[in-house]
């Protein structure tokens, strides 16, 4: 069975830095080549923040373009989204999500997404 695990979530002040990381089990890492960090705040929608997939594509979302990285360790099967100069309104919890074989649509939305984490909570302050 297949087990996404978020950590890294905080509360932190606007303006700085947060790691988010998502380690997979139950699955060959190097297999789930779509993966993916949604976020959801309060009242409103889940929304895709950052995307890897299989043909090395990147995406992020418009609104944390230049402040997001999201990376991998294929060693130790973790997904990563390195988030700097944090805003109010980037406050949400954050899941880590997986696809198998590849993401079924670009950028990848949470309706084609297989396998799901429980979730990081992120809180800004102003």
């Amino acid at each position: 069975q297949v087990h996404l695990v978020e950590s890294g979530g905080g509360s932190v002040q606007a303006g700085g830095s947060l790691r988010l990381s998502c380690t997979v089990s139950g699955y060959t890492y190097s297999s789930m080549n779509c993966l993916a960090w949604f976020r959801q705040a309060p009242g409103k929608e889940r929304e895709g923040v950052a995307g890897i997939d299989s043909d090395g594509s990147i995406f992020y979302a418009d609104s944390v373009k230049g402040r997001v990285t999201i990376s991998q360790d294929n060693d130790k099967n973790t997904l990563y989204l390195q988030m700097n100069s944090l805003k109010p309104e980037d406050t949400a919890m954050y899941y880590c999500a997986a696809e198998n074989p590849r993401c079924s649509s670009w950028p990848p939305l949470s309706g084609g997404m297989d396998y799901w984490g429980k979730g990081t909570l992120v809180t800004i302050s102003s």
